[in-house]
């Protein structure tokens, strides 16, 4: 559905207010600008009548000096406006994007899991340049084209008036053209949003699985969506190439009847031939405004299309959030305990637990075991508050973790899941993400504790190395073992585990144990695994769905 332009207005302007010195400095010189293009043309009027049509090279001198002196003030001030709209829009476009990803942060999983990660990109891009092109500069070029109308038309009919209703007799049907073409754009802007978050969507999931790709031959699915894209674009540019070349027609039309009309004027002796020049030169100038005040439709319907797919993110509720009471306690010791605790997943009517009681201390670690689906890894995203209990508390020393600020629990658990997760950068980038004020001596520490350091130094170019994306540079356990420095270098009183061996084969699982018992150390450690080698480490077992607890012995 779309989002009326009073919608749009009343949602995203709060942002753009934040650059209202900007965007008023940036109005006032354009409008300056438009000031001085008004009287650059009556000293052309005055040169042609005084100098031009006299012969008097003498009276030419002093309203040149003066005309140049102005041309060169309109383009000082016009292209220090531009460069101040184009400031605060993309300063705009900045707070929007933050404000979207803040508000992606909050949402749950399942939110993601139903949605194409390339889909999501296309929103926080193309969509958000598409409101700011409304919201930000455009209420600038709004209001300076209006405000060059009122100077132009203003001029004009202090030159002559018949001429200037001549002149603006044409502007309804600028409006009507306008209107007309907007009510198009507006379908067409929405089919084609649509289309563009869809290819966005299957590249990046075509990248991300290329191999796959690659192996089964299966390039059709971008070929296809391209097509479809292409065609949205087409049938858009289309109406954007038919809209000026319509209004062309119409001013040149009305420029014709002007010149004619004036060339009767001046046979009457009511209109000197630098007027006619000077009313010729307003209605260059007249023109243009107009025609971007019509534009104004189109820039409108294709913003209602993008502010509408980011409005249905924005809307989206976040299953979890901090409660008004919340107060951060400062750094935990690391008691966890579940008391009673019941879940479902949304859209599902089994539990996948029920009852679930498990403690672990300071310096313990416990391990989960059970057969896949049995709910090992609800228990570490219940921990973290990816999802809320349906029965029973989640306590983080002793409290209750829904009263806790998300950002106070999730820096005092650390998590190590089954998929390692990595970005495109160097090794002491991914080793510092959760501390980037990390020194270079802790990097290398928190490297050489999870047995990471011979490996870095083998590289090319040691810990500014770049891992790739996703880290393919490197090997699995290469990757599990960066893992394990972050966390180490994190330092948060409570670890989860959730199967961090399982994508790994025998000598590299057997090559992460060490670290992952270094890492374990003195944290309230909770081990989610099949693996019998990672089971050896607890202190107890814990196996779902039976929840039958007994001590390992060693």
């Amino acid at each position: 559905m779309l989002a009326p332009a009073r919608v749009v207005f009343a949602r995203f302007w709060p942002l753009a207010r934040s650059n209202r010195r900007l965007l008023g400095a940036a109005a006032l010189l354009l409008v300056a600008a438009a000031g001085c293009d008004t009287t650059a043309i009556w000293l052309f009027s005055g040169i042609t009548d005084t100098v031009l049509k006299n012969g008097d090279l003498a009276a030419f001198w002093r309203p040149a000096a003066v005309w140049a002196g102005v041309a060169l003030l309109s383009g000082v001030v016009g292209s220090v406006g531009q460069y101040l709209t184009a400031l605060a829009g993309e300063r705009f476009l900045l707070s929007l994007r933050d404000k979207v990803f803040a508000h992606l942060r909050t949402l749950s999983p399942d939110f993601f899991a139903k949605r194409q990660r390339g889909d999501l990109v296309a929103r926080l891009t193309s969509d958000v340049e598409s409101v700011e092109a409304l919201v930000g500069s455009g209420v600038v070029q709004t209001f300076t084209s209006l405000v060059s109308v009122v100077f132009f038309a203003a001029a004009a009919v202090l030159l002559s008036w018949e001429l200037a209703l001549a002149a603006v007799a044409v502007i309804p049907g600028f409006v009507l053209l306008a209107r007309w073409f907007a009510r198009r754009v507006t379908k067409l802007a929405q089919v084609e949003r649509a289309r563009h978050g869809l290819l966005t969507g299957v590249i990046e999931e075509d990248l991300a699985n290329m191999a796959l790709v690659q192996v089964h031959g299966r390039p059709g699915r971008v070929g296809e969506l391209g097509l479809g894209w292409m065609r949205s674009k087409l049938a858009l540019a289309r109406f954007g190439a038919l809209y000026p070349a319509m209004v062309y027609v119409m001013e040149t039309v009305s420029v014709l009847a002007v010149i004619g009309f004036g060339a009767w004027e001046i046979a009457q002796h009511r209109l000197t031939i630098g007027g006619l020049f000077a009313f010729a030169a307003f209605l260059g100038y007249l023109y243009p405004p107009i025609r971007a005040l019509g534009q104004l439709s189109l820039t409108v319907a294709q913003a209602t299309s993008g502010s509408a797919r980011l409005l249905e993110l924005l809307d989206a509720e976040p299953t979890v959030r901090d409660e008004p009471t919340a107060v951060d306690p400062g750094r935990a010791k690391g008691l966890v305990s579940f008391h009673d605790v019941g879940f479902r997943y949304p859209d599902t009517d089994e539990p996948v637990l029920d009852g679930f009681r498990l403690i672990v201390r300071p310096g313990e670690l416990v391990a989960v075991t059970g057969e896949s689906g049995a709910g090992k890894s609800t228990v570490a995203r219940l921990l973290l508050r990816f999802y809320d209990t349906s029965e029973g508390t989640v306590r983080l020393d002793g409290v209750d973790v829904r009263t806790l600020p998300l950002a106070a629990l999730r820096r005092d658990i650390s998590l190590l899941s089954q998929e390692t997760l990595m970005f495109h950068g160097t090794i002491a980038d991914n080793i510092a993400y959760g501390r980037p004020d990390a020194t270079r001596d802790e990097i290398v520490a928190a490297a050489r504790a999870a047995d990471a350091e011979d490996f870095v130094q083998s590289l090319p170019d040691g810990y500014d190395t770049l891992v790739g994306d996703r880290g393919y540079r490197l090997s699995g356990g290469q990757r599990q073992r960066i893992a394990i420095a972050r966390a180490l270098l994190a330092d948060a009183p409570v670890l989860v585990l959730d199967e961090p061996t399982s994508s790994l084969d025998g000598p590299a699982a057997r090559r992460v144990i060490e670290p992952l018992r270094r890492l374990a150390g003195g944290r309230s450690t909770i081990l989610i695994t099949h693996d019998p080698r990672l089971v050896a480490l607890a202190d107890r077992v814990v196996h779902l769905p039976d929840r039958l607890s007994f001590p390992v012995t060693h």
